[in-house]
Order: structure tokens, then sequence, then C-alpha cells
């Protein structure tokens, strides 16, 4: 262990078995990661052994040192990293894109006619926040919305100075202001329209309209006809509120369910629902590649509601979420009602959290070029195997046989993702009498090194990876070879699911690296796979119809559909010319049979 390491590793052994967060510096005390844990000691020591997957690892060589702040209680860690990722962004937390494009809606309450505005910010100015809901568009619309609704004010005006000034605007005509620059207008029914807007924005309608229903039954019991009218206006309009205005309706979502795509370019969505209807979607894209699902959909969820004072009820996920306790304690403290981090695992709410995940891989493909896409899952492939060189040029090895006979191979390179077809090679196993997978890659891979050696351009350069198809023994095989001959390539074998897709990669020493979980580089793997396993079964049937075709082509009454159905028959020239006349015709006419076991029997003699 480096001596750096190693002082680190002992101050870590000194840290209490207590909850707390931990803050990772550099050599200029710049705070590059922060965490949280449950037992500090074994959590903070543990960067400190062993392997590590890439992105951890390279975080590693840049710790200088470490602070830490112990909680009282795992929920207390939770909110304490939250504000600590928020304060110092570091580099090697996940982070979502600023609020800059989301803008606060603004209510400055310490005003005697307080109004709406727009704020990038939030800051402790002694005024109200609500939000963000959304872009600045969708901020406008939603206070258009709301003081339509509740008859506020949308003029330029200023109240009280310009009460009884002059004739209301057209506003009040139109019937969306109550005219509150008359001057017989009540300053506390203004503030009681702004507490009423408030409920909306802190999603609680409910509330508003069971208040204004007993307004309403109050002075219809009074006789007070005309304010028992109007106030059933008020609520018809609250509650029309979220079924016409889509961007209104995500402040009060009563569900919403998150997908996350875990890629090159990771996407986070998350769609809102109210009363089982799709009402919105907000879509963040992680530059940075990203190796834990779990931890980046936790981390995600965190800063996504850390600003959202409209939380709704329930919130589906599609992963099971080591700190989902301490994160429904925080969003319950923060929105003042329960909330349930729910998996399903069946029926309707299964299908939201399927359709967040489309959304998620569908945004994440949408918003970056193909290119991108290739070279993103390269760089992610690179990291998983710990390569020591970007994989820019990949060779793909697979062997293909009938039995015993027509053993070949083929080699495939891609550069940069995609097929360099010119590159393609092809060998003819030879020397072999019977089947051996093994062997017949080892004799590739010979060949192929010697012909680099000897010069052959056709086979230079050498790739910054070989993918053999098979397992650990294949890969076995070729790094022996290479070894013998002087060759120094990282060789990983390709291990195949059920339905024969590649779910994961090995190399000689055993070491297993799941791809199955990261859909960009399962694709790419997927496709080199396919692509090799094409070009060696095309060559394979070519040698065989050429085999057939040199011998059968002579037979007088044989032509290429009688071939054809010969060789699907039979397989090789050594079965047809063992088998007899019934055999034979049952495939072809008895004449044409005939005319075979001939030509055979008088070319051995």
């Amino acid at each position: 262990m480096p001596k750096k390491l190693d002082t680190l590793a002992e101050k870590a052994n000194n840290l209490p078995l207590a909850p707390g967060v931990y803050l990772m510096l550099d050599e200029k005390e710049n705070v590059i990661y922060v965490g949280k844990a449950k037992k500090l000691k074994n959590r903070v020591s543990s960067y400190f052994h062993g392997e590590h997957l890439p992105k951890v690892a390279a975080m590693v060589e840049k710790i200088a040192d470490f602070n830490v702040i112990v909680a009282n209680s795992e929920f207390e860690a939770l909110v304490l990293e939250n504000s600590l990722i928020k304060k110092y962004k570091p580099h090697y937390n996940i982070l979502l894109k600023d609020d800059k494009g989301y803008p606060f809606i603004r209510l400055d309450s310490a005003a005697d006619y307080p109004r709406f505005s727009l704020s990038s910010t939030a800051p402790r100015d002694g005024a109200e926040y609500f939000g963000p809901f959304g872009g600045r568009n969708a901020s406008k619309e939603i206070i258009e919305t709301i003081s339509k609704t509740l008859l506020l004010p949308t003029c330029s005006r200023k109240f009280p100075r310009d009460i009884g000034k002059d004739r209301p605007c057209l506003n009040y005509h139109l019937g969306t202001c109550a005219g509150w620059c008359l001057k017989d207008t009540d300053p506390k029914d203004y503030q009681k329209a702004i507490e009423q807007a408030r409920l909306i924005l802190d999603g609680k309608t409910k509330d508003l309209t069971g208040k204004l229903t007993e307004e309403m039954n109050e002075a219809s019991e009074n006789l007070r006809f005309e304010v028992a009218a109007s106030l059933r206006d008020r609520i018809r309009a609250v509650e029309d509120l979220s079924r016409r205005q889509r961007v209104i309706s995500t402040v009060f979502a009563d569900t919403d369910a998150v997908g996350f795509y875990y890629g090159a370019k990771s996407a986070f969505v998350v769609m809102h629902y109210k009363d089982g209807n799709l009402v919105g979607k907000d879509v963040e894209l992680i530059d940075e590649p990203v190796e834990n699902a779990e931890d980046a959909v936790s981390s995600c969820l965190r800063q996504y509601y850390l600003t959202k004072k409209a939380i709704p009820k329930t919130i589906l996920l599609s992963y099971e979420l080591e700190d989902a306790g301490e994160i429904e304690q925080w969003l319950r403290e923060s929105s003042g009602h329960k909330v349930t981090l729910e998996v399903p695992k069946r029926g309707e709410r299964t299908r939201l959290t399927e359709t967040a995940d489309m959304n998620a891989r569908e945004e994440s493909i949408r918003r970056t070029t193909a290119e991108q896409r290739r070279l993103g899952a390269l760089e992610v492939l690179q990291k998983m195997l710990q390569l020591p060189e970007f994989p820019e040029r990949i060779e793909a090895y697979d062997i293909s046989n009938l039995g015993d006979t027509g053993i070949v191979s083929a080699m495939t390179t891609h550069k940069n993702g995609r097929p360099l077809k010119s590159a393609y090679r092809k060998f003819r196993i030879r020397d072999l009498e019977v089947r051996d997978d093994y062997e017949s890659m080892r004799q590739t891979l010979r060949r192929r090194f010697q012909r680099y050696l000897d010069g052959d351009e056709k086979f230079a350069p050498l790739p910054d990876l070989m993918l053999i198809d098979g397992g650990q023994t294949h890969a076995a095989a070729v790094e022996e070879v290479a070894a013998d001959m002087g060759i120094s390539v990282p060789v990983w074998g390709m291990v195949k699911d059920d339905r024969h897709r590649t779910r994961a990669l090995i190399n000689a020493e055993g070491k297993e690296v799941s791809i199955d979980t990261n859909q960009s580089v399962f694709s790419l793997i997927g496709n080199i796979q396919e692509e090799t396993h094409r070009s060696a079964i095309t060559y394979q049937r070519k040698v065989r119809n050429s085999e057939f075709s040199s011998g059968l082509d002579k037979i007088p009454g044989v032509g290429e559909a009688r071939r054809n159905r010969l060789l699907s028959r039979f397989k090789t020239i050594k079965a047809i010319k063992e088998a007899s006349v019934e055999e034979l015709a049952e495939v072809v006419p008895r004449n044409t049979a005939e005319s075979i076991y001939s030509y055979y029997r008088s070319d051995e003699s």
C-alpha cells in the first residue's frame, strides 16, 4: 500500500462506528467527494483497502486527506450530505444541472398587497419562494393561471398607491380581476386570496376547496346568496385548474414515477401523475458515467426534491434503495405529509415505472448523437475493464464448423465502435481431424500474431482490446499464445446468457465483469458479437458450398437446387460418398442418385 494510503487508512481506523458524513479532500484541500455512512469507520476505511471500480479508484488517487462530521442518526447524515453536496458541488458526486433554468415563484409577503414574480434563486430575504416548477414560460403560466382563478391583479398598478385614482382596467371588465384598484375593496379579502394562492402552490388544493366550501355553506345559511354563488364559482375554478392546465397540475401531482437510464450518458426522468393521468415530465442528463444505478438514483432523487415544496405522496422507483427509509423521513419533514417510496412488482404501477425508464432511455438517445453514444460506451468499457488504453480498435474472434469438417474462424475489427470491414480477416483451420474450439482459437491467433510480427500491414496495428467468443478457458488459450510470441494485448472472453447474448466479459484469471446492467456497453458488445458470428457463419457456408460444388457440379443431373438439397440433408461430401442409392433417392430423382453413387465409386476405383 502506498505511504499516503497507509496514513489515511490508519486515520480512518480511528473513526467511530457511528453515522455521519465524510468529505474527501485533494492536495489543495478542495472537497472532491461528499458521502454519508451508517458507520464512518467501516465506510471510510473501505476506500483505502482492496480494489475499486474505475471511477472510485480515480478519486482515491486524488485523496490527500478527509474530514468527517458525526451525526446523531442516519437521517441527520442524509440531510447533512444533501446540504454539503449543494454547497461544494464536488467533482466526483453526481450533480444535477443548476436550477437557473428553473426559476422560483417569489411572493413578497411583507408587502400590504404582495405580488407574485419570478426569481432565479431563493435567497433568505424574508420573501416566500415556491418551486421550481419548470422553465420561465411554465412558471409565468402558473402565475397567470392562479391570478385569473383567484381574481388577483396582473396589471402594472401599485397598491395601495393607485387605489381609487383611475377607472379599473380591462381585466376587471373581463372578469379576470376583482378590481382591487377600486375604493371599496377590502385589504383583508386581498390577503385571503393570497393565502388561497399559497395553498395551490403548496399543492394543497383539497384544503383550499374544503375551506371555500365551508365559507359557501355559511354564506348560504346566512342568506348571502351572491357571496355563496361567488364562492361556488371560485371552487369550480380551483377544481378546474388541475384539469385544464397541465403545467400547473405538476405542482400538485399525487404520484411521481422515477425512471433511470444507465449508460454512457445517463438520464434521470420524473413523470408526474394526477389521478392516474400524466400531467408533466422533468428530465436531467448526467454527463459523468455512473457505475452503480442504485446510488445514482438515490443521489438524483435527493437533489431533485431538495428545492421542491410540492412533493407527491407516492414516488415509484425501479430500484430498491438502501437509504429509502431516511429519504422518506426527509421528504415527509420537507412536505408536511407522508411520502412513500415504492418499488412495484406487478400491475399498473409497474407499467408506470417501465414507462419512466423507457422515457429516460429515449431522452438519452435523443439528446446524443450515435457517435457520442459509441464513444461514451467505449469510455465506460475502458473503465469497467480497467484497460490501459482507450479501446479505439477492438478485434473479435469466433469459430464456426460443421461437425469435424469445414472448421473456420473469423476476425472482425471495430474502430471507435463501428465495423472496419477492410480489416476483417478469415482463416481456414488446418490439420485438425476432430473439432477442437480451443486449438482452433490458438491456431487462429498464432497465425494472426505471426503475420503481424512478419510485418504484414494487413495485420497491423495490434488492437487495444481482443474479444474472444467463449469463456475463461478461451481467453486463457489466447493469452498463452500471445505470451509465447511476446505480444501484449488485453484479452477478454464473451460470456453468453441463455439467449446467446453476451452478458459479461471474463479474462484469463477468471475476473468476470457484468455488462448487462449498462445498456450502452451491452448493446455495443452485443453488436460486435453478432457481427463476428455472422462473419464466421458466412465464411463457413462459403467454404462448404465451394467443397460441394467442386465435386457435385461435375455430375450429370446435379444443378444448384439439387446440390443445395444434398447439402441440407447430408452436410458433407464424405456423407454423400458413403450414402446408398436409396438414401440419395430420398433427396434427388433415382437416376440422379445412381449417377452420384456411380461417380464416387468410379472415382475411388
